[in-house]
This record gives C-alpha cells, structure tokens and sequence, in this order.
C-alpha cells in the first residue's frame, strides 16, 4: 500500500531509459552537442539556480509529509511523568509530602476500511508527482541555459561578421573616395558608402548590447550575481549533433517527467477518493496506558495501573459533510484525468513540432547558404563592372547590402537550428533527472 516514494535518494540522481532495446537516450542530453565549455554552464545551474533548489526543497518537503502520513498507520507511544510537593505549617505540625507518577500510554486507530493507508499512499504520490515536478524543472533549466547560451553564441558570430563587414565597407569606401577625388564618381556614391559604413555600426552595437544581455542571463541562471560574473563568456555555434532516436510513444510518456507528474496526480486523487469513501464507515480506536506512582514511600515501580480502553465511532448526521467530500474528490480525480489527457497530447505534440521545424530549418539554412553564395559571385562582378564604368553604383550598393544582410541571416538560421534542436531535447526529456 506504501510507495517508496518517501525513500532518501542521493543527489542530482541520474537514470536512463531505454528506447528501442540495445538504444538508450543519453542522461545528459547536452553532451551529445560535444561542447564542453556548455557542460559547464548547465552544470553550474543545475548545482546552484536558486528556483531550482526552491524545487529541490519542496520534494524534500513532500517527502517529510508523505513520512507523516505513513506515521499514522502505527501505534503512538507517549512516555507520562508528573510529580507534586507539598508542605503544611501553622497548627502545630509540620511536614512535607512529595508525589511522583510515571507510565506510558499508546494509541491506535484500527485501519479497518483502509482510509488511513489510502492517506498514507496519496501521500506517497504526491512525494512522486514532486520528484517529476523537479526533473521537469531541472530539464527545463538546462535546455534554458543551453538556448541563452547558444543565443551569446549566435550574437558573438554576428559581431564578428559585422565587424568583418565594417572592414569590408571601410575598404570599399577608401577606394571611392580616391575615385571621386580624381573626379570619376560623384559625391552621392561616396556619401551612400559612408551611411552604409554607420548603419553596420550601429547593427555592431545592437548585438553588442544583446551580447551583455544574454552574459547577464546566463549568469543569474547559473545562481551568480551578474556583475560577479568577471568576465564576457565566449560561446561558439557548434556544427548540429546526429538527431536522436526517437522510440516508440509509450517510451516517451515513460521519459517525460511532466506525464509522470499528471499520472501521479490522478493515482494521488483516486486514494483521497478511497479514503474520503472509508470516512463514512465506522472507526474504532484503541488505547492502553499503564501508570505507577509513589508518596514517598520508594516504591514507585512496585504498583502498577493498567487501563485498556476501545472507543467505536459510527457517522450518523453530518448534515451532508463527507457526501460532499467524496463529491468533491470524484470532481478532482476527473479534472486530474483530463490534465493527464492535455499532457500527454502536448508531449506528442512538441515533438512533432520539433521535428517538423527542424526539417523547414534546416532547408532553409541551405538555401540561405546558396543566395549568399550566389550574392557574393553577384556583389563581386557588379563591384568590377563599376570599376570598369560598366555599372551603377546603386546596384553595387544594393549587391553588398543583399550579401551582409545574408551573411547575418546565415549566422542566425545556424543558431535557430540548434534551438531547435535544444527543444526536440526537450520535449524527449533527455532521459536524465536530478534530485535530492
């Protein structure tokens, strides 16, 4: 009847499980990506984000609960003391009398519907349904840090292709100017160069900010104080990792912590039901207690007391009270029935998602790939084409904003797909967990 939910477990406990037989997903799932310096970063949450071991606590809080519960299913054992002094003066005599008394007293209430166990088992439940609430929070986490951290990546690589872009404009710019000093080109030409020049500064900018921002975030999900950090995190995108194996839909529902959470709930809801059905049924109490005292005679132990008592109680009127309770408990077992059915379908439905998005995304990195190339070979023969007084430099301007703008586009659809990736992670769970 008792889970052993309620059992101590070693901390950031890890387990994986099997997907296709000999196959099993990795319980880290980040270390597939091979990045070590990624490993870091979600180790040092994981050990130290504070709403995680707000987490952590609320387990160790169940579980305390679930212990208490499962109390009640054994006899309590009291240990009684007491003791009296007293003196009398003021008629002629005097003397003291000291009184002391000692015994032991139990109770127990005989489980006879199994309303307590039901208690004790609900209990149980909501201990397991808080250890999947931790592993949801905890894989949460990690695919949080490893999106802000592939985010500081992606806008580190943009600052580095606009900075190469600025070099590229700078140069592109001195050669107009000595163009137009010998009279070749018009000022326009030149004037368009330099705002292309202060528009790819102020791009360089923006990501520089959303750089800061993203070192500040990855910071306090790591437990650590922003301007504590020391130092800008160097990130890296890294080349995608071989997709996981996907196993079969009821593997799933066994990986996902969440699901494991709503299906807890609903077992939790049908033993408060059974135990709120056995309130209705009589209870019968039991106690024994067994007490010695002494006047001052020193023999405390010689005499004892014992006294066995049995108390039978059978609900008549309550004026609808435990009707309405198993009402209510009939209404929560149905409601945590239909969270489980959302779930579930949610678990599905992200990772149909996630494997729909990656197979758009990756065509698409792709295509971006081939019209940059294609806007390179077109930038460079319109940029000659000027040179040689063939073309307009309106359509060289145009050629070169077309590259950069692409060039941007590839750094940021090579990060998407790593997010991407990151939420198929997700939404298979990882197979990993972490607990107290």
């Amino acid at each position: 009847m008792s889970r052993t939910a309620t059992d101590e477990r070693p901390f950031q406990e890890a387990a994986a499980f099997s997907m296709d037989g000999d196959a099993a997903i990795e319980q880290d799932w980040w270390v597939a990506f091979e990045d070590p310096s990624l490993n870091i970063a979600i180790e040092r949450a994981l050990n130290d984000n504070f709403s995680l071991e707000a987490a952590r606590q609320r387990l160790l809080e169940a579980r305390a609960l679930a212990r208490r519960q499962s109390a009640t299913l054994w006899p309590s054992l009291d240990f009684l003391g007491g003791g009296e002094r007293s003196e009398r003066s003021g008629d002629g005599t005097s003397g003291d009398e000291s009184f002391v008394e000692l015994g032991v007293s139990a109770a127990y209430e005989v489980d006879l519907w199994g309303r307590l166990g039901a208690l004790a088992e609900a209990e149980d439940l909501r201990a397991e349904a808080a250890e999947a609430l931790l592993q949801t929070s905890a894989l949460t986490l990690s695919a949080e840090v490893a999106v802000t951290w592939y985010r500081l990546a992606g806008a580190q690589a943009q600052k580095k292709v606009l900075a190469e872009q600025l070099e590229t404009n700078r140069t592109v710019l001195e050669l107009l100017e000595a163009r137009f000093q010998r009279g070749q080109i018009r000022a326009a030409d030149v004037l368009r160069q330099r705002q292309l020049i202060e528009a790819t500064i102020e791009q360089l900018n923006d990501v520089a900010v959303r750089a800061v921002l993203l070192n500040q975030l990855l910071a306090t999900l790591q437990g650590v104080a922003p301007q504590n950090l020391g130092h800008d995190v160097q990130a890296k995108l890294v080349a995608l990792p071989p997709k996981p194996e996907l196993g079969l839909p009821a593997e799933l529902l066994q990986r996902r912590p969440d699901v494991r959470q709503a299906f807890m709930q609903i077992e939790a809801a049908d033993a408060e039901l059974a135990a709120a059905i056995s309130a209705r049924y009589p209870r019968i109490n039991l106690s024994l207690s067994a007490l010695t005292n002494d006047r001052g005679s020193g023999s405390i132990f010689e005499s004892w007391v014992t006294r066995l008592a049995g108390e039978f109680a059978l609900p008549l009127i309550d004026g609808g009270s435990r009707r309405a309770d198993v009402s209510r408990r009939e209404a929560l077992l149905g409601e945590r029935l239909a969270i489980y059915g959302e779930t579930v379908l949610t678990a599905f439905r992200e990772v149909e998602n996630a494997l729909a998005r990656e197979y758009h995304q990756s065509i698409k990195v792709k295509q971006v790939e081939t019209q940059l190339r294609l806007a390179d070979e077109t930038s460079n023969q319109l940029r000659n084409q000027y040179l040689n007084g063939v073309s307009d430099y309106i359509e060289v301007l145009d050629a070169l904003r077309e590259q950069q703008i692409l060039g941007r586009e590839l750094v940021a659809a090579r990060q998407g797909l790593i997010e991407i990736r990151i939420s198929l992670h997700r939404a298979l769970a990882g197979g990993f967990l972490t607990t107290p």
